[in-house]
């Protein structure tokens, strides 16, 4: 049976889960991804939008899209971030630092030509996506 992993928000009015593993993880180092955390590098971990559920403060959860490709999920309460649904992939973006016991295991970073600060981790650093995301392809020296 797949491991159910449960967050909340900052005040812990909003609670969800998320169920199996993660299907990707990585850090952001974009602008949009700067701007909404406050933070010159975000990590992002990726669930098919079917894994991910609120379980309690549905009510309390208000979402912003600047682009419309991304709808950015926050606690009206506390203004704490909760997940990013990526529609177009079908996948949700669930902040792995509010997941309780949740291992981080990054595998790539994206938008590493926009970095504010060098992260020389050896992991695969794309300019902006790989190619089966969308993006160029193209890598970045660390």
């Amino acid at each position: 049976m797949a491991e159910t992993t449960r967050g909340t928000c900052f005040c812990g009015s909003v609670e969800f889960e998320v169920t199996g593993d993660a299907a990707l993880q990585g850090y952001c180092h974009c602008e949009d991804c700067r701007q909404w955390s406050g933070a010159p590098v975000t990590a992002y971990a990726l669930w098919p939008s079917d894994a991910v559920r609120i379980t309690a403060g549905a009510d309390k959860v208000v979402a912003y899209s600047k682009t419309g490709q991304t709808h950015r999920k926050h606690c009206r309460d506390c203004g704490g971030a909760v997940m990013t649904v990526v529609s177009a992939m079908g996948m949700t973006d669930v902040y792995p630092v509010l997941l309780n016991g949740f291992r981080f295991q990054p595998k790539t970073h994206i938008y590493y030509a926009l970095r504010r600060f060098d992260m020389p981790d050896g992991l695969p650093k794309f300019k902006d996506m790989p190619a089966e995301a969308g993006g160029s392809g193209e890598t970045v020296a660390e």
